[in-house]
């Protein structure tokens, strides 16, 4: 049997098959998202579609990503002022190639139909897919496998993924909706008393504050303002690999409706916090946000921000909201729970590959936090 791959760029024609194949399974693999992506880049990153063919049949779709870190300032820093760009720059590292979505976190890189496809020839496909990325795109110093479930992440045991170093960092917070929790109370009532008094104490904090979506018009007026309070988080982040442009969340919305959806906070008519959402079929990925770091302390915006995506998630009917790997802790104070996730790594270096396993430690230490338990 025959496979051969394609590549598509921010010009190129997706055949008509695509959505019902690749994109209708994952949102951030489709059409629509992909010229979002586009449209709106960071400055230091590029993004290409691959799709995967089986006698002519498109039988999967891949997502790859390439992050320079060459002339990219403050992206890489921590409190203590030491230098991650620096020590990169050490290593020989000047970019990054990715097998997924350096966006979000999960596994959105790739869908296959297994229907009409093995393991083993996907995984073939994939490395051949990163051979081919490698030579015809651009060679990198880096080659990430991203976001990896432990019973897939086990498949990758081949020889040709003998040089990568298989690695766990931060888990993505996930939260399951039961089908009793019909209300937001039902939600609350399930908490413990401590965890319940807090919510509704939390809920008080934001009387005087208003909350309303924003559809395409008010995202247009409003996005110098969501600029200003996305840097006031993303400024402070401990480890950045890019920032987003001036007219991504235009471009989103614009790109993908009613599966992009933006909530803002007004405080005397002035927009002092939003956050945004991905619709990925029955799961809701909470995206990026920002606030008003003066009034997060008096209003408790961030934890009222999770809430109110629980409370959507549970009124429109979703079976789960994936939060990510950041702010572990008071995402677990709502519910989310960990779920381990991995991913490959392999420097073209095979020298400084042959020292990653030690390396990397140093490149990505892990965060130490302790998981609440809010429930009954």
């Amino acid at each position: 049997m025959s496979y051969y791959l394609k590549i598509y760029t921010a010009d190129a024609d997706f055949p008509e098959c695509w959505s019902s194949t690749v994109g209708d399974r994952n949102i951030m693999l489709s059409e629509n998202y992909f010229r979002a992506l586009q449209a709106s880049l960071p400055a230091n990153m590029k993004c290409f579609m691959v799709g995967f063919y089986k006698s002519n049949e498109l039988v999967g779709g891949a997502l790859f990503q390439f992050i320079d870190f060459i002339g990219y300032e403050e992206s890489m820093k921590d409190s203590s002022g030491w230098s991650l760009k620096s020590f990169f720059g050490q290593l020989f590292i000047k970019d990054v190639m990715i097998l997924g979505n350096n966006m979000l976190t999960g596994q959105n890189g790739f869908y296959f139909d297994f229907s009409k496809i093995s393991i083993k020839n996907v995984l073939m496909l994939l490395d051949t897919a990163v051979n081919k990325m490698q030579s015809e795109i651009r060679k990198t110093s880096l080659i990430v496998f991203k976001d990896y479930q432990e019973i897939f992440a086990e498949q990758f045991k081949g020889k040709e993924f003998k040089a990568y170093f298989r690695f766990s960092v931060q888990p993505n917070m996930r939260l399951n909706i039961p089908e009793n929790w019909q209300t937001f109370e039902d939600y609350i009532n399930d908490f413990s008393k401590k965890y319940r008094s807090r919510t509704r104490a939390a809920k008080k904090k934001l009387q005087g504050v208003e909350k309303r979506e924003l559809e395409l018009d008010l995202v247009k007026k409003y996005q110098p303002n969501m600029n200003d309070l996305y840097h006031n988080v993303a400024d402070n982040a401990s480890f950045n690999t890019f920032f987003l442009t001036g007219n991504h969340f235009e471009k989103m919305k614009e790109n993908l409706a009613e599966n992009f959806r933006i909530f803002g906070y007004f405080s005397e008519g002035k927009l002092v916090g939003f956050y945004t959402l991905i619709i990925n079929n029955t799961d809701v990925d909470t995206y990026f946000l920002g606030y008003d770091k003066e009034l997060q302390k008096e209003k408790q915006i961030y934890l009222n921000m999770l809430l109110d995506m629980v409370e959507f998630g549970i009124t429109e009917r979703f079976k789960r909201i994936v939060f990510g790997r950041t702010a572990l802790e008071i995402k677990s104070t709502v519910g989310a729970e960990p779920t381990e996730i991995f991913g490959l790594i392999k420097h073209n270096n095979f020298i400084i590959n042959s020292f990653m396993k030690i390396l990397f430690s140093f490149i990505s230490p892990k965060t130490e936090w302790v998981q609440r338990k809010p429930f009954k």
